[in-house]
């Protein structure tokens, strides 16, 4: 017997991101909105118009995250993890991997564009 899931139940998942206020850069991993606000390198607004929901590249559906140039850093440290939070709900919503930067206070910081996929039951 086959599996299936509707779009529109993965595209709920997605909208949870899609409500993501802030995105930043930390040091870390965090385990809680506290942490990652707390721990914040550099920080940028994010609207619904920063979120695409389209067809996963393998299966499913993603939503694409637009990337973001000349971010100001507001404190010195290494940027390994990227994070999405949504601020006006202390809620961390998702949090990436991303190359090791050295940054720098009163620098800038430009964050690639990205994607989340959730895929199709197997």
């Amino acid at each position: 017997m086959g599996k299936w899931v509707a779009d529109q139940v993965l595209d709920g998942a997605l909208a949870v991101l899609s409500g993501a206020t802030r995105m930043i850069a930390v040091g870390g991993q965090p385990a809680s909105f506290q942490a990652a606000w707390d721990g914040r390198l550099a920080e940028v607004p994010m609207t619904a118009l920063d979120f695409a929901t389209l067809a996963g590249d393998a299966s499913g559906r993603k939503v694409e995250v637009a990337g973001k140039t000349g971010v100001p850093v507001t404190a010195a440290g290494a940027a390994d993890h990227v994070a999405l939070v949504n601020l006006d709900a202390a809620q961390l919503l998702y949090v990436t991997t991303c190359p090791s930067q050295q940054l720098a206070a009163g620098g800038t910081v430009d964050f690639d564009g990205w994607s989340v996929e959730i895929g199709a039951p197997l």
